[in-house]
């Protein structure tokens, strides 16, 4: 006579099985049910088309630009001022040395501690944006407040170099849809950056800052910068000269964004129509 011996999985099996025939039984007497209760199955697909156009809007998030598409090996160098002014003497004088024009984005603070240097830099060719009035918490703020935050910082830097800016970057990289429409609703564009330095942290090495935007630099990348930045004073010489020796042409960022008709990639590349 013979033996059959169960295992434990065996048993595991038998199991998945004939929860597998419970369903399929359960899914066949539903669906015949609906059959004879069109009602019901009309509810449920309004239920469900209302939930889609409801939900559709939620997926839909406006980008500001990270960098634009382009092939001619030309890169933004940008500067964000907040606090702190030692090494902007040295930055100016570098940028002088390499015959390069930066983008400074500059904040309400620091242009009313130090509009001499406002001046200098708008003097020196290099382009001025907008880094709001007190540098808070953009996503916090109403439409009419990021606007406002926008307005009176460039009445200042108007005042003192006859110019309005023409880009804005929020403090901390933060930006939601009603920052970015608000922004763009009084014709500034929203600019971030594809290359990060990282030169707030004092552990960071002169080497990490370098490995981490040389390497992998590309056509239309925009760096990212601090003029109190730790190491800047070491980093930012190499750093330009390696990438002038790669046969990249620093520009502002303005000159780097793309003209006449424009689309915004769901990487935050600015790409031509």
């Amino acid at each position: 006579m013979p033996v059959f011996v169960v295992t434990k999985k065996m048993c595991i099996i038998v199991l998945i099985l004939l929860a597998a025939a419970s369903i399929a039984l359960i899914a066949i007497f539903a669906g015949g049910k609906k059959e004879s209760e069109p009602q019901n199955s009309i509810t449920t697909l309004t239920e469900v088309g209302e939930y889609e156009l409801n939900a559709l809007p939620a997926l839909s998030k406006e980008l500001p630009i990270y960098g634009v598409g382009r092939e001619d090996k030309k890169i933004a160098l940008t500067i964000d001022a907040a606090w702190d002014t030692d090494k902007t003497a040295f930055i100016l004088e570098t940028l002088d040395k390499y015959e390069i024009k930066a983008t400074f984005f500059l904040c309400g603070v620091w242009v009313e501690a130090y509009p001499d240097y406002v001046k200098q830099i708008a003097e020196k060719g290099h382009e001025i944006g907008n880094h709001s009035k007190t540098h808070p918490h953009m996503n916090s703020l109403t439409a009419s407040q990021i606007q406002e935050e926008i307005s009176l910082l460039d009445d200042e830097i108007e005042a003192i170099t006859g110019t309005r800016c023409k880009l804005f970057r929020a403090p901390f990289g933060e930006y939601n849809n009603t920052v970015v429409l608000a922004v763009r609703d009084i014709g500034y564009e929203v600019i971030q950056w594809t290359r990060d330095t990282v030169d707030w942290k004092e552990s960071r090495s002169t080497q990490q800052i370098l490995d981490s935007v040389l390497p992998n630099l590309t056509s239309g990348d925009i760096i990212l910068c601090h003029n109190n930045g730790y190491k800047i004073e070491e980093y930012l010489p190499t750093l330009i000269e390696t990438a002038m020796e790669q046969g990249f042409e620093f520009v502002t960022v303005t000159e780097l964004l793309l003209s006449g008709e424009t689309t915004i990639d769901n990487q935050g590349i600015q790409q031509a129509k």
